[in-house]
């Protein structure tokens, strides 16, 4: 190339110097609203905290209870909104679910005081109880991926404490941790010295999600790392566009006081499966009081929510459980349309001890999961209401705010 390829390594890196990150995927290739996060709906309600988005129905008939997705806020919720073609948000909605998803605001300095019992108070049962009233519903289907399933799982317990367990109709988790003594990989980010360094990172009350991206692409090295460096840096080769790297590397802030609280309780001294050892405002938790009908989601590869760890949440709750565990990680595994013809998922309906015997005993499906988590729902309830009034949004009592994805998906 006659040094062509030299110098232009030469550029991608000093760029990715400047803005302090490294660059995944073609940049411009992809844009929110246009070829990303396309799915139909509203913002009808926006707090410090969040935005609730309410998605139209396609469908003439609705599940009489609606779904509320409460995604991670380390990472953008349009994971769960790519294409058309890998949109589990839109998938959900051609089931005949009144789909809502929080999408949660990227932290500032004005975020400096929020902590756990924001995003439990303030966030899920918030939500959970805005979409209560507008639809005039008993209880909501809820799911957590990842950390948000972590808190989710706090909520129930909350709820089960004030005898308000009701509000919520069923509850399903993504690659979700309550028990973190097998953490994994990421419990050598858990020092004393780490969180030192991760504290004074925080110093102007949150922290920047570049850190976070980051850590995480330390896990997966050779894959998000080495392979930028070698193909284009030493290589000089351009970008290839990625729908899955440009969601990678939207980075999040989070609020400095809430991340120390997570890594200090839940990673280093695993409080949330102690009865009494954390409270939200007052009410202690005890997940062993939790009986909400529960669907857990593992990836058999995943390297953040190892499946051993996910797998210790059916020894916390005391109600019904389903445990699937599906082929690939913590993204892929969720992410998996049933047109897509990828993978497989495994579920075992023997009463089991251990994640070994499950898989033991398992019988595997190929395919997407999705189709088994549907039928599990209808299982729960399947009665139908017309798809009209507040089941359309700005028709019930919540105006529209803006057009879906919303303002605080794009705020960095």
């Amino acid at each position: 190339t006659k040094g062509e390829s030299l110098l232009k390594g030469l550029q991608h890196m000093l760029s990715d110097i400047q803005k302090g990150q490294m660059t995944q995927t073609a940049e411009g290739a992809f844009e929110l609203g246009r070829n990303l996060a396309m799915t139909p709906g509203k913002v009808v309600k926006r707090t410090p905290l969040y935005e609730l988005i309410q998605y139209s129905p396609i469908t003439d008939q609705v599940f009489k209870t609606p779904l509320i997705i409460f995604p991670p806020w380390i990472n953008r919720f349009y994971i769960l909104d790519l294409t058309p073609e890998k949109s589990f948000i839109a998938w959900a909605v051609a089931q005949g679910l009144t789909v809502f998803v929080v999408s949660w605001k990227s932290a500032d300095a004005s975020m400096k005081d929020v902590r756990w019992d924001d995003y439990v108070e303030g966030g899920q049962i918030d939500a959970i109880d805005t979409v209560r009233a507008l639809l005039g519903v008993e209880g909501v289907h809820t799911i957590g991926y990842c950390v948000a399933g972590t808190t989710l799982a706090a909520t129930l317990a909350v709820l089960a404490a004030r005898g308000e367990k009701d509000k919520v109709a069923s509850a399903t988790f993504f690659t979700a941790q309550v028990d973190f003594s097998e953490a994994g990989e990421l419990l050598h980010f858990v020092t004393e010295d780490q969180l030192e360094m991760i504290k004074g990172l925080g110093s102007e009350g949150f922290l920047d999600g570049r850190y976070m991206a980051t850590t995480f692409n330390l896990l997966r090295g050779r894959d998000l790392i080495w392979n930028y460096v070698t193909n284009n840096y030493l290589m000089g080769q351009d970008y290839a566009p990625f729908d899955l790297l440009h969601w990678n590397s939207d980075v999040t802030n989070l609020p400095a006081g809430w991340h120390m609280d997570y890594l200090r309780d839940l990673y280093r001294d695993n409080k949330l499966v102690e009865a009494g050892a954390m409270a939200i405002n007052g009410t202690p938790l005890d997940l062993s009081k939790v009986t909400t009908p529960t669907y857990v989601q593992a990836g058999r590869e995943d390297h953040i929510a190892p499946a051993a760890s996910v797998w210790k949440i059916t020894h916390h709750f005391k109600g019904p459980i389903k445990f699937v565990l599906a082929g690939s990680g913590h993204i892929a595994g969720v992410v998996n349309p049933p047109s897509a013809g990828k993978y497989q998922y495994w579920t075992n309906n023997e009463r089991v001890e251990t994640i070994a015997e499950f898989v033991s005993g398992a019988a595997e499906t190929k395919g997407s999961w999705w189709p088994d988590w549907i039928g599990w729902i209808e299982g729960v309830d399947s009665a139908k209401i017309a798809a009209k009034g507040a089941r359309v949004p700005g028709k019930g009592k919540l105006k529209p705010l803006g057009e879906a994805p919303g303002t605080y998906v794009k705020t960095r």
